[in-house]
């Protein structure tokens, strides 16, 4: 079994909260951050999207940038002793994701390190996959921690659905929710970030993770049928690593953006893996509150599984985070609390 690794403290900026507290209790009560946005979404009227309530009117580049140091800074805030001694790790979407709002990573990497007012560190990197960039974040943060390159890994996602040419192309493939298009998603814009460091008091660890990719993804040129082989895949290489069963699960929490293709691969995967007598497992996704966050949704679950955790409201131990993109790449993640092998 690989060595597992701590999260200390976590920080959120999003549609229902710009700090991690507000917005996971927001996440609990089910409110949501919808509105109408200025985008026109079909003859009917104006597009629904979640925009984050910022302080200011920044746009492009400069607007993910905030977003991604708010997260940041409150995560080093309830934990100042990892500051200068953090690689950060950055969640991005897709470099090929039509309207992206990072057009410099790089670029992006050092302007958020000046606005935390923290010196980049030598091992910090990007990670450009979307949705499941949080899990193979967490496979290099494990490494890094494990080998002694970094003491703490901040893994930070950050994205925005909410730019012009994104709703064109996605509109254009009739994959938003629209008035007169029910099997869609909403946009939304959020930032999260998670730190990491050695097992040290018992707390909420990362015990198993699971990387795998699905033929038969939603753009699949074959037409394949959805069997969710990718995630069941990414699911049974968790449990083994975590040496345990899925009727031993105690709940899931899963980035359903609100397509029925991605509730399907879901539900597929567990009917595939869950065997034997269990009690009711429960499934959470942040893009009841949230819509669809891209890069930043592994570490909002992350956080709002730990939150959950420490507040004693989680519907189990352990939770499993699944994750997975247009392009067919899943992950999913087993994290307990308390557990001690």
């Amino acid at each position: 079994m690989t060595t597992p690794i701590e999260i200390v403290s976590v920080g959120m900026v999003t549609a229902v909260g710009l700090d991690a507290p507000s917005a996971c209790a927001a996440m609990r009560a089910r409110l949501d951050g919808f509105q109408e946005t200025r985008f026109v979404g079909s003859p009917a009227g104006w597009l629904t999207g979640a925009p984050v309530p910022l302080p200011r009117n920044w746009i492009g580049e400069k607007r993910i940038a905030h977003l991604a140091a708010g997260a940041i800074s409150e995560a080093f805030e309830n934990h100042p002793q990892a500051r200068g001694q953090t690689a950060l790790i950055l969640c991005l979407p897709e470099e090929d994701r039509p309207g992206r709002p990072v057009k410099d990573n790089s670029s992006l990497l050092r302007r958020i390190s000046e606005i935390v007012e923290i010196e980049p560190h030598l091992r910090s990197r990007i990670v450009a996959y979307g949705r499941p960039s949080g899990h193979v974040a967490f496979d290099q943060a494990r490494r890094l921690i494990a080998s002694g390159e970094a003491p703490y890994v901040m893994i930070a996602g950050v994205d925005s659905y909410l730019t012009g040419p994104t709703i064109s192309h996605y509109l254009s493939r009739g994959r938003l929710l629209t008035a007169d298009n029910s099997n869609g998603f909403i946009p939304g814009e959020a930032a999260a970030a998670v730190l990491c460091t050695r097992p040290r008091n018992n707390g909420f660890r990362l015990f198993g993770l699971g990387l795998s990719r699905e033929e038969a993804s939603i753009y699949n040129d074959r037409d394949l049928p959805l069997r969710a082989d990718g995630m069941t895949a990414a699911y049974d290489v968790a449990f083994r690593e975590t040496g345990i069963d899925m009727n031993r699960l105690g709940y899931r929490i899963a980035d359903l953006i609100g397509e029925q293709y991605w509730f399907k691969q879901t539900a597929l995967a567990s009917i595939r893996l869950l065997r034997g007598r269990h009690e009711f497992q429960d499934l959470w996704s942040p893009a009841e509150s949230l819509g669809n966050v891209g890069a930043a949704a592994v570490p909002v679950m992350v956080g709002m599984a730990w939150t959950a955790a420490g507040k004693g409201y989680a519907a189990g131990n352990p939770v499993l985070i699944e994750a997975s993109s247009d392009a067919g790449a899943c992950g999913a993640a087993v994290f307990a609390y308390g557990r001690t092998a």
